[in-house]
């Protein structure tokens, strides 16, 4: 490429450098529908966008601010945040504005970084006017439309005074409950952490992207986005909504562009299984695509098989697969691969782990539970399993807490200084270690390899034994055609003392208006209880896409569990076992 890439200290001396090497290159295309090319920018245009954005925000005086960025999936919400970085301006990109809850969170965001100016587009703005009118009344003179920037005032810039250290922007994680957390991302973490995606996956400028995560999140802005860019490679993006409407299209932008690189959270690998048809499968070459990441939530060892067996006719294979964990704490990427290498699947004893234990497992046992491995951790990054209680380092093949250190760990919350200090400072106890970040993940190494088993506050604890909310709700979804997957709570509920389950699954509606919501009960209840050895308190069935996710598809369990307390839910039917 002719640029050291271990050089650069900041985004904005990055993009400067790509755009004067590579300028008239495509960095970056959208299409509206999934199908459509509407959008494209090369590194000059980007380049020139941004600066032209940042004159403005500088003219305000907002070097150090932050500053709210509100946009649909497209480029200029990409164009309006490097703006912000050539201003030295602190981005605080979010989810964009809905009705209803999604706003309650966009002005908690709002009131916690103390964002100075919002920048949108007029259809964002318009659509607000008419649905929040007491909101925009409040805000007014705060709104800035970056689409109407001058051009010609891209001369007028003038590089900010930036570091490594100096905050890039602030990526509101989307948790369950209470008020949103800001992780503060320097311009340093990002650069890391490009560097080890860049090793970790083998990539080069050749290596083009083809992804439709949104891009307020930080799979989607610093996977699909940043990581292309560092590389002067090319990213091919499309909007999530035109994924769920039709996944074919994410196979097939792969396919038309041969995309190198590309991925999702585990549920949309089972969605392409479940909907692409085998004339659709018949279009497809996706022999190009070398690695297909798998993260953000659980990794399942059969959707793995599925997916690679499904799509074996269109030249896929399963050494294209690469599961991997990572977080926005640890800026995104921790542990993964190394690309081409056969996945690791390993059988632990079930029971065993329900009590935290690893007891392992010979292939095909009843009483086994495969586990993916999550590859090792890259870089300059070190991972200790602690016990949580304790806080003591633990041995190999155990479960604790997956704690973490090295230069891709944030600076903490914004403006949170006691929180920041217990989960991004931690020490082991009588050792000298540290600080470490504490993931608030389990899972425990081997051999090198990582492999997470749940997540340490959502773990349901019914008679002395742990069970992992995402294991029942992937028994639930399975166990009935009209259940929807990867769309379902269970959480714990104290009656009369006792910790009892609560499931709440989404349904299909064209399916469901034709079953037996007593067969689904029936279906559900068996296999819980087979599976997992609990009998169920209460079933509730609710209309689909009304289960609350996070903006990375997560499911919000805690969020779950208090509509369903606060009499909320959508409710289609419902089965509640009598009082023993």
């Amino acid at each position: 490429m002719g640029i050291d890439l271990h050089t650069e200290q900041t985004l904005v001396e990055m993009l400067m450098n790509r755009s004067a090497l590579m300028g008239d290159k495509l960095a970056l295309a959208f299409f509206s529908n999934g199908e459509t090319l509407d959008q494209s920018l090369s590194y000059r245009q980007l380049d020139q966008r941004a600066r032209a954005i940042a004159v403005s925000l500088m003219d305000r005086g907002l070097h150090g601010r932050r500053v709210l960025l509100l946009y649909p999936s497209g480029l200029e919400y990409l164009a309006a945040f490097f703006g912000c970085l050539y201003a030295g301006v602190v981005a605080v990109p979010v989810y964009p504005p809905q009705m209803g809850k999604q706003m309650l969170r966009i002005q908690a965001i709002i009131q916690d970084s103390q964002s100075e100016l919002f920048l949108t587009d007029r259809r964002i703005y318009d659509n607000l006017v008419q649905n929040l009118p007491e909101f925009m009344a409040a805000t007014a003179g705060k709104w800035m439309f970056t689409e109407d920037t001058d051009p010609g005032q891209a001369g007028l810039w003038q590089m900010p005074g930036l570091s490594g250290d100096s905050l890039a922007f602030l990526q509101y994680t989307s948790g369950s409950t209470g008020l949103p957390k800001g992780v503060m991302v320097s311009h340093g973490n990002l650069l890391n952490n490009e560097r080890i995606v860049r090793v970790a996956y083998s990539h080069d400028e050749h290596s083009d992207f083809a992804g439709w995560l949104p891009l307020y999140h930080d799979m989607g802005l610093i996977g699909n986005v940043l990581q292309p860019l560092f590389l002067g490679s090319t990213s091919y993006l499309f909007s999530p909504m035109s994924f769920i409407q039709k996944p074919v299209r994410w196979l097939q932008l792969i396919s038309r562009y041969r995309a190198h690189t590309s991925g999702a959270p585990n549920f949309a690998y089972d969605l392409c299984v479940q909907k692409v048809s085998e004339a659709e499968k018949a279009t497809l070459d996706l022999s190009s695509w070398k690695v297909a990441y798998n993260g953000a939530e659980p990794v399942r060892a059969h959707t793995l098989r599925n997916f690679a067996a499904a799509f074996a006719s269109c030249g896929f294979q399963p050494q294209q697969l690469f599961p991997c964990y990572g977080m926005a704490e640890a800026t995104l990427f921790v542990a993964g691969g190394p690309k081409g290498r056969d996945l690791v699947i390993t059988p632990v004893n079930r029971e065993a782990l329900q009590q935290d234990q690893i007891v392992f497992e010979p292939e095909g046992s009843p009483d086994a539970q495969e586990l993916v491995g999550c590859g090792p951790v890259w870089g300059d990054h070190r991972v200790r399993i602690v016990n949580p209680e304790t806080f003591e380092a633990l041995p190999d093949a155990v479960v604790g807490e997956i704690w973490l250190q090295g230069p891709s760990v944030c600076q903490g919350y914004w403006n949170r200084p006691e929180l920041s200090d217990e989960t991004f400072r931690a020490r082991l106890a009588g050792e000298d270690e540290g600080p470490f970040l504490r993931t608030g993940d389990l899972g425990f190494l081997r051999a090198g390899e990582l492999y997470i088993t749940g997540r340490l506050k959502d773990l349901i604890i019914i008679r002395g034994r742990n069970h992992y909310p995402q294991d029942i709700e992937l028994t639930v979804a399975q166990s009935h055609p009209v259940l929807h997957a990867g769309s379902g709570a269970a959480f714990p509920l104290d009656v009369d003392g006792e910790e009892r389950l609560v499931v709440i699954q989404e349904i299909d509606p064209g399916l469901f208006r034709t079953a037996d919501p007593e067969e689904i009960f029936m279906a559900v209840r068996k296999a819980v209880t087979l599976g997992h050895e609990l009998q169920l308190h209460e079933i509730v069935l609710v209309k689909r896409r009304t289960v609350p996710k996070t903006s990375s598809g997560k499911i919000q369990r805690r969020a779950s569990k208090q509509q369903y307390l606060d009499g909320e839910l959508q409710t289609e039917a419902s089965w509640k076992a009598q009082p023993a």
